[in-house]
């Protein structure tokens, strides 16, 4: 038997003001003895406050129900832009009425993104409400301005590009760092303004060529050998540069009127050097996996670049070890996506390391003409495609970055054309930094999900298995971002009664059209009217009949719920009858199910 609502109600306002008057002293014990557990807000996504990516809002442009006054009036949509404010803690001023009805409102001086946030979260809780949204800042739609972009092809083509420009739109890899675990980093102005902190982990002089072993100067000193000098039969190699020419497609300095533009290019890059001359040990390696993702490592300090991303475009014979796994799953544990090259040796990746390492994004290479590189690994281990160039006949197909000219030592900086999954891989992990610029909350398993559901096919072949097929990056982004910029929405305008304690009811939408599986941050839109939001019960159901609990019931006495919840379905065909089930589960208040949506 439930409290009467009025006096439920009151009790919870009288613990609202003790926990106030109490805040310094007693909040801790007026909360647990009587304050109700609050419903959680759903996160609002950059996205939804932004003007442009980096770039926090100024104004919103808000829509209301047909049937609101403020729909209408001038001054009640004024009041009301007012009376939000005065909740959020902001000075909000109702602009003028745009030609769609919408209301524009200035949200003031100076605002954090979590200013907007908030104010957003009130026109969002209103039920009168049709959708807010940020007043965006529209630009040319013109390709950046680095003297080099036109060449790298493996950014825009159709055909075997991976469709990036449109996911800057969303995202640049903003608060983003990508450990680049490799063979440390030359000076490059192309590159430089995004360059962090990193570490040397070759503990062996006679690998690191710089004269002494781990230290914190991750520069590359040049990876140049003689003949014979890794093994009997080894011939001698010029420095290669290779982790310089890695950052630089990731995250090379973009619309800097030079050079290249890099797929995450607001974010930025710790290199961390431990491939020297004949390559580096896994000692070193598995180090470096750990410091990156934030864990520690005797004698070294703690790391203050902690990266969300690890790039690792290197590998060796052999299947995993059970030591290089441990690292991996330690990092992933950690928040960290690990992306790692399938291998060059046009051969199963399973009998390569870390390419056949679980937990981890293995891509293959795609060249020119969407077929698997001839060189790529393949095999059931692989991931995903990226665009990773041949350059054995047409030196332009191969993939352009970041160099240095230097034979031996450093010398000046350079661009060159190289070819190998060591270059696909970049793509992917700059592909994950822009995925987790757009929607930080998610895990290592949501990213390469999403990347996978969101691929596309190779327009050309692959013998042996090349993953889920080639990312597309616009489409990858576009789909986690929270928001509905470039996605697919199915809605249900249908009002059902929802009735007061008892059965629950259930509201379908028909999705079809879509390819392969819902996206791993699937976006449930939901707006009810009830009078004690407390009692519900809130399930999307896929269409194989699993469920997914969006809401449990509480004593959350507030009315309504307007809000969008997101959910992990990748493991759901996306084409299908989907539902919304709500029950209420105690007596004496009553509600209606006005609509739902799903974003893909």
């Amino acid at each position: 038997m439930r409290t009467s609502t009025p006096l439920r109600r009151k009790l919870i306002s009288v613990a609202a003001v003790s926990a106030a008057l109490f805040t310094a002293a007693t909040t801790t014990v007026a909360v647990a003895q009587d304050s109700p557990t609050k419903e959680a807000a759903a996160p609002i996504p950059a996205a939804q406050t932004e003007a442009a990516p980096g770039t926090t809002a100024e104004r919103l442009i808000v829509g209301y129900k047909s049937g609101a006054a403020e729909a209408k009036s001038n001054k009640a949509a004024e009041s009301d832009a007012a009376a939000k404010g005065k909740e959020a803690g902001e000075d909000l001023d109702f602009q003028r009425r745009l030609g769609s009805g919408a209301a524009l409102v200035d949200l003031g001086e100076n605002l954090t993104r979590t200013d907007v946030a908030d104010v957003v979260a009130e026109y969002r809780a209103d039920p009168q409400v049709a959708y807010v949204v940020p007043d965006r800042l529209n630009k040319p739609l013109a390709t950046p301005n680095d003297t080099e972009y036109a060449k790298q092809w493996d950014l825009f083509e159709s055909t075997a590009g991976m469709n990036v420009p449109g996911a800057w739109d969303v995202a640049t890899g903003s608060g983003v760092t990508v450990a680049v675990i490799d063979t440390g980093y030359v000076t490059h102005s192309d590159l430089g303004a995004n360059i962090v902190g990193g570490y040397d982990f070759i503990s062996d002089t006679a690998v690191s060529n710089d004269g002494n072993g781990r230290d914190s100067n991750p520069a590359d000193t040049g990876d140049w050998t003689t003949d014979g000098q890794c093994a009997a039969d080894w011939e001698a190699s010029t420095s290669s540069w290779h982790g310089t020419h890695v950052a630089g497609t990731i995250a090379a300095v973009t619309n800097n009127g030079k050079g290249v533009a890099g797929i995450a290019h607001g974010a930025k890059v710790s290199p961390l050097r431990v491939l020297g001359q004949c390559g580096g040990y896994d000692s070193d390696i598995i180090d470096a996996i750990t410091w990156a993702s934030g864990g520690t490592v005797s004698g070294v300090p703690a790391n203050a670049n902690v990266a969300k991303v690890i790039n690792m475009s290197l590998g060796g014979g052999g299947a995993c070890t059970t030591a290089t796994q441990s690292a991996i799953n330690a990092a992933v544990n950690r928040g960290t996506t690990v992306v790692v090259a399938a291998g060059n040796s046009n051969a199963n990746a399973a009998n390569y390391s870390p390419a056949s390492c679980s937990n981890v994004i293995s891509v293959a290479a795609a060249d020119r003409q969407g077929n698997r590189s001839y060189y790529s690994n393949y095999g059931s281990v692989v991931d995903i495609a990226a665009p990773g160039g041949e350059t054995n006949s047409v030196t332009a197909n191969g993939i352009l970055s970041t160099l240095n000219s230097g034979a031996q030592g450093p010398s000046s900086e350079s661009y060159e054309y190289y070819q190998g999954t060591s270059m696909a891989a970049p793509h992917v992990a700059g592909l994950a930094a822009l995925m987790k610029s757009a929607n930080a909350s998610l895990t290592p398993a949501q990213i390469e999900s999403a990347i996978k559901t969101n691929s596309r096919t190779l327009a050309g072949t692959c013998s042996g298995g090349c993953g889920a097929g080639l990312a597309d990056a616009t489409k990858t982004v576009q789909a986690v971002s929270g928001g509905s910029t470039g996605g697919t929405t199915f809605t249900s305008t249908s009002a059902v009664s929802i009735p007061d304690n008892g059965s629950a009811i259930e509201s379908s939408i028909a999705v079809s059209g879509r390819s392969g599986n819902a996206p791993s941050a699937l976006q449930v839109g939901v707006d009810i009217t009830h009078t004690y939001r407390g009692d519900l019960v809130i399930d999307l159901v896929a269409p194989d009949g699993s469920t997914y609990r969006l809401k449990s019931s509480s004593s959350d006495s507030a009315d309504n719920v307007s809000t969008t919840y997101t959910v992990n379905a990748s493991s759901e065909t996306a084409n299908g009858t989907w539902k919304l089930r709500v029950q209420d589960t105690a007596a004496q208040d009553t509600g209606r199910l006005n609509s739902w949506k799903l974003t893909f």
